[in-house]
């Protein structure tokens, strides 16, 4: 038996900001990040709280992966202000600092939760509709995911506006992060036929949208496509799943601050070829090759056999990448050879610990781990194209 349960309420398209007038809310805590305030965008939003007469309060402490040290102001922020809504605006580290704070507030206050809002300005992460967060020891340069229920925000806002300015680069850093979140919830251990069905439709809208959106930025069909792609495969992760590449990204990203959806990118043809049994010559009875395969064909890939869909997909993934300038490898993404191997023993501990690993769909070991990173460092590609 499974249960495929979608708790968050999905308001999308232009003018969803409105919605924020429906939802009861009288006294709320914005989170987001210094940028939001500095660049203005945060008035979008404010014009419509005073439009509703809601009182606010802002912390725009946020960092880019959310540190104990800014979880812990947070904390101290809302206990002093016990709003009845957490507001969340931004990219994945607001999202994710709003719901760990929000957490460990009703946690530590034994009261009811607050209204839990995801307004995402960028497209890439889904947290608005995840139980997952991720939080940063700065100092042990680890990356912890959490998982609880009470994480998954009540409600979701798309509004394709708030995205219209987000710079190329990121578009292109967050849609690979799409790609990546639908491609290991379709193969992960915990997939299903509803799942699926999410994970398939992002990845169509990534590979049809994301170069669009990438040349020509204001493009506003393409942005909107992209953004309800990166909510979909949020759907799909929630309930299947991720797998060890995002375990192998959260150790670069902890280690070597690689933007999230950049390193995924770079680390997905090698564990795909990985996980397809190309790199170990497991192909045959691999239940991981015949769904990339699947996708292949879906896709309108060449897949007459299940060795060639797989190398279809993979080469798609790589053509993307170089359309969206991101480099195909960690030694072109210009880290030292030798502050890489010095780190190597640590990352590979990371990821083979990481939460993510358990889903993914082919069992691993942490020596098939250190292989996959120096693959993904020199770029060695079983399939070379």
């Amino acid at each position: 038996m499974d249960i495929f349960d979608i708790q968050t309420k999905v308001v999308l398209g232009e003018g969803s900001l409105e919605k924020m007038k429906d939802l009861g809310v009288h006294d709320a805590c914005i989170i987001c990040d210094p940028f939001m305030v500095s660049s203005g965008k945060i008035n979008e939003l404010l014009t419509v709280l005073r439009e509703a007469n809601i009182k606010y309060r802002v912390f725009s402490d946020i960092v880019p992966d959310p540190s104990i040290e800014v979880v812990v102001q947070g904390i101290i922020r809302i206990l002093n202000h016990k709003p009845d809504a957490v507001i969340a605006f931004g990219g994945g580290s607001a999202i994710d600092t709003a719901k760990i704070v929000s957490y460990f507030y009703t946690t530590i206050q034994g009261v009811e939760k607050p209204l839990g809002i995801a307004i995402p300005t960028t497209s890439g992460t889904g947290s608005e509709v995840t139980s997952f967060a991720v939080i940063s020891d700065k100092a042990k340069q680890v990356k912890y995911p959490l998982h609880d229920k009470t994480l998954i925000p009540d409600v979701a806002i798309l509004e394709p506006e708030l995205i219209r300015t987000v710079p190329p680069s990121v578009t292109a850093d967050t849609g690979m992060d799409v790609l990546t979140h639908a491609l290991e919830a379709f193969v992960s251990t915990g997939a299903c036929d509803f799942s699926d069905a999410f994970s398939e439709k992002a990845m169509r809208y990534v590979f049809r949208y994301l170069p669009i959106v990438y040349k020509n930025p204001n493009d506003m069909i393409a942005r909107e496509k992209i953004h309800n792609a990166s909510c979909m495969a949020g759907m799909a992760f929630n309930h299947a799943g991720l797998g060890v590449n995002h375990s192998m990204a959260h150790a670069l990203g902890a280690v070597f601050h690689i933007p999230h959806g950049k390193a995924n990118a770079m680390l997905l043809p090698y564990v795909s070829e990985y996980n397809a049994g190309l790199v170990f010559s497991k192909l045959e009875c691999n239940k991981a090759a015949v769904r990339y395969a699947y996708l292949s064909e879906i896709l309108g890939m060449p897949a007459s056999t299940t060795a060639e869909g797989v190398e279809s997909l993979i080469s798609a993934m790589i053509h993307l990448m170089k359309t969206v300038e991101i480099p195909l490898n960690l030694k072109d993404y210009n880290i030292p050879e030798n502050t890489f191997a010095e780190n190597l023993n640590a990352l590979c501990e990371a990821a083979f610990h990481d939460r993510c690993t358990s889903a993914n769909p082919v069992k691993i070991t942490i020596d098939e781990i250190r292989e996959i990173y120096i693959r993904c460092y020199t770029g060695t590609r079983t399939i070379a194209k």
